[in-house]
């Protein structure tokens, strides 16, 4: 097991009213956020199915995910019995169970915008540890 802290300020220095720039082909990104509240990134995983998957994480505050491009499903643990939820395009899911998302169609093909809080505790664990 393994536990990461977040502290603010967890995201980049940006320009307001300006276009953000993404990089391709990343598993995380955050993009921008509102110090000691929120922050906004985007999550394209590059494991192809769940038996690609290491390790789920949790948070100590629920999550929001959005399919806005490709398929991304997430892999949950939910009361220690591991299933997937495929995303759906503007069909939000809010996450408080362990979990890591895998792209069907191959590394990095479906990307989802996440917001979670600006501070806040990770636990890493193997899926079966759930």
């Amino acid at each position: 097991m393994k536990v990461v802290e977040t502290t603010p300020p967890s995201f980049p220095d940006v320009s307001p009213d300006a276009l953000l720039t993404l990089e391709s082909n990343q598993r995380w990104q955050v993009a921008c956020g509102d110090e000691g509240h929120w922050r906004v990134g985007f999550y394209s995983p590059a494991e192809a199915s769940p038996a690609d998957i290491q390790e789920l994480e949790r948070h100590d505050c629920p999550e929001f995910f959005m399919l806005v491009s490709g398929k991304l499903s997430l892999y949950l643990s939910r009361d220690g019995v591991l299933q997937s939820i495929p995303l759906e395009p503007m069909k939000p899911i809010l996450v408080e169970s362990p979990h890591c998302g895998f792209c069907p169609d191959g590394p990095h093909t479906g990307v989802a915008v996440v917001v979670e809080r600006d501070a806040f505790n990770t636990e890493y664990r193997k899926p079966q540890e759930w």
